[in-house]
């Protein structure tokens, strides 16, 4: 995937200030952690900006990850209004038969029987049902194979640029009991590569927060009350009461098959700070695969960027600190206008490398004179400019087009009117005898 630069602009304010900048060490590779996978990524959840990254571009199974991509097509077609949490179900002799199948993950559906599809969402969710992934694809799209359409559909419109999506569940075809989608064969498997699993982590967690109400989950019961009771344990290692427990974690999705191995999208947020992690085909000392090291693996990239980040806000005040950040209007009644932001400008940045990372301030050109000054009149709320964070290294997103805002708008904080000519003309006249002696 193309990576790009965060364009810098013209300043008429430049304020240097201590920082420090992780892109050089860390997108490119001069840290390695103690990863022993197929790939991996870890994402800032805020920007989408690489942090770390190994063979993250790289095809490579999924397995019952898959099921984000179907959870973010079914929050779609919820938000849209073309289902409904409360809908129906009536399970299908396919849905039956996969989710009833030996050796499955699943939450056991009875023939004929119907469910909502919230109930479905959920078993989908924190139990990784496969039955209840493709019970939704029919709900959603009228048959699974129209679903994975769907899915690519949607891949492609998210920005992916390494993926294959072949069922909705996540499950190799070949387990599907000679039941795979329309259009598919036997032999396909889901592949996506380590980043635009993050670019759908990412998008999943930003078009649709709640999905972490229920991916956060450690169980639920499913269907309370009734003979189809049973206890609903999520997958996830890292969630409250798991053996691998990250202080934080909330999300998202495991997945294990012989094809994909043990791979994991994690997330975990702390005092607002939010990392969104993929480790694809996780292994042991030995080389083998293992659930338990998807966990602790993931635990040591969200360490690092927990552990070895910091959050450096930068405000106005850091132009002077003994008064309020003013501007000069050199053709205004009074003669400068305090200015204001709405909130810091803040950026996460490494803690042993400092005046790398700039703030500049740059005036909307259309509100000023040809010698660079604002000009009056200015109204009292009114933007002016904006305030921007500059790197001068290379910054790397996980897609291309949408670029992180490290930038927040000036307002000013008070109106200024124009001085009258005669006013003006006896400033001109005085700041040319001024300049003259």
């Amino acid at each position: 995937m193309k990576k790009n630069m965060v364009k810098q602009s013209l300043s008429v304010l430049m304020i240097s200030l201590m920082a420090m900048t992780p892109f050089q060490q860390t997108a490119h590779g001069k840290t390695k952690l103690d990863i022993n996978a197929d790939a991996a990524i870890l994402v800032e959840a805020d920007t989408g900006k690489i942090v770390y990254k190994e063979h993250e571009d790289q095809l490579l199974g999924i397995a019952s990850m898959t099921k984000m991509m179907t959870e973010y097509l079914v929050l779609e077609a919820i938000e849209e209004g073309k289902i409904k949490w409360d809908q129906k179900y009536k399970v299908s002799d396919k849905v039956y038969q996969l989710a009833n199948a030996p050796g499955l993950s699943n939450v056991p559906l009875r023939a004929d029987e119907e469910y909502t599809v919230r109930e479905l969402y959920d078993a989908m969710v924190i139990k990784s049902g496969n039955g209840a992934a493709i019970a939704l694809s029919e709900v959603v799209a009228g048959s699974e194979g129209e679903f994975v359409k769907r899915m690519n559909a949607k891949a492609k419109e998210l920005g992916f640029e390494n993926y294959q999506f072949v069922n909705s569940s996540g499950l190799s075809n070949y387990d599907m009991l000679g039941m795979f989608p329309k259009g598919t064969d036997v032999n396909d498997e889901n592949m996506v590569s380590a980043e635009d699993m993050a670019t759908l982590a990412y998008y999943l967690i930003h078009d649709f927060p709640e999905v972490l109400e229920t991916s956060g989950l450690s169980s639920k019961i499913f269907r309370p009350g009734t003979d189809e009771e049973l206890v609903m344990k999520n997958t996830n290692g890292l969630l409250k009461d798991k053996s691998y427990f990250y202080k934080g974690a909330d999300g998202l999705k495991t997945g294990t098959t012989p094809f994909a191995g043990s791979t994991f999208t994690g997330t975990a947020e702390r005092d607002g700070v939010r990392y969104i992690s993929v480790i694809l085909d996780a292994k042991d000392e030995y080389g083998q695969p293992s659930s338990a090291e998807r966990f602790i693996q993931t635990s040591e990239l969200l360490d690092y960027g927990f552990d070895e980040f910091e959050t450096v806000k930068y405000s106005l005040s850091d132009i002077d600190k003994k008064k309020e950040p003013t501007l000069e209007v050199p053709d205004g009644k009074e003669q400068s206008v305090t200015i204001k932001i709405d909130k810091p400008l803040s950026i996460r940045v490494t803690k042993d490398e400092k005046d790398k990372v700039k703030a500049s301030v740059k005036l909307d050109e259309e509100k000023l004179n040809d010698d660079g000054t604002l000009q009056a009149p200015i109204e009292k709320g009114e933007k002016i400019g904006e305030m921007m964070i500059e790197t001068p290294e290379k910054n790397e997103y996980i897609f291309d087009e949408k670029q992180p805002s490290y930038k927040v708008d000036i307002y000013a904080a008070e109106s200024v009117e124009k001085a009258s000519w005669l006013v003006r003309s006896a400033r001109s006249i005085q700041s040319f005898f001024g300049n003259l002696f």
